[in-house]
């Protein structure tokens, strides 16, 4: 072999040896190549939930932090409570909403009863087509009389008496005091009954006539025949 060709397989080989050195100085010694600092720089992204300056974690969904807005209002809606609406007046008594009950459209009997004593019971029947309001009490005038008698406020009936088509309402009258304490006292032949509103009414007594002296008094027009004649 020729000095030349010496050299050259000694320079290869040196060549070689270096490339190997250069390797594993920069071997980590890990068995991982370390290529150095990326190309690309590192991402400054904060974990879920951190602020990017270090600040409060911010709160799951659902949970709240400060000011928040109102729930909704559900509102109902309600009726109205204005003037009339319950069917009462200003005073506080059941207003009327059917005619007035009178002479023209009832028919009004006068009997004696035998209990309560000295007693007479008043029967006002609609015979009218339609309902009518049986209001107040009856403006009764016997006989003479220069007034009619007085009304026993006890008697106010709850309600006002309505009546429908043949239908009938009552009031009773306390003709004279059953032990004889009332004065000035008559017999009475004749009988005018006055209504609330409308004509009055001439319902016959019995032939000979009522006894009735200053503790006459009558009842609110009723309902119930058993009403009237509790007084």
């Amino acid at each position: 072999m020729s000095a030349r060709t010496a050299r050259t397989r000694l320079l290869a080989a040196t060549t070689v040896a270096l490339a190997a050195l250069a390797l594993t100085a920069c071997d980590n010694g890990k068995g991982v190549r370390d290529e150095g600092p990326s190309a690309a720089s590192h991402s400054s992204s904060q974990p879920t939930g951190s602020t990017a300056d270090g600040g409060t974690k911010a709160k799951p969904a659902g949970e709240t932090g400060g000011s928040t807005a109102a729930p909704k209002s559900t509102t109902t809606a309600g009726t109205s409570g204005g003037s009339g609406s319950s069917g009462k007046n200003g005073s506080g008594t059941t207003a009327t909403r059917n005619p007035a009950c009178n002479g023209a459209n009832t028919k009004a009997t006068a009997t004696e009863v035998s209990r309560p004593l000295n007693h007479l019971l008043l029967t006002v029947t609609n015979t009218g087509a339609k309902n009518c309001d049986l209001t107040g009490y009856p403006i009764a005038r016997f006989g003479e009389a220069q007034s009619v008698p007085p009304v026993a406020e006890s008697t106010h009936p709850q309600a006002v008496v309505t009546l429908a088509p043949g239908e009938s309402g009552y009031a009773g009258v306390l003709l004279s005091a059953a032990d004889g304490s009332g004065g000035n006292g008559y017999t009475a032949k004749t009988l005018v009954v006055g209504f609330a509103k409308g004509r009055s009414a001439t319902p016959a007594l019995p032939a000979k006539g009522v006894y009735v002296d200053d503790k006459l008094t009558v009842t609110y027009w009723q309902q119930s025949l058993d009403d009237a004649l509790a007084y």
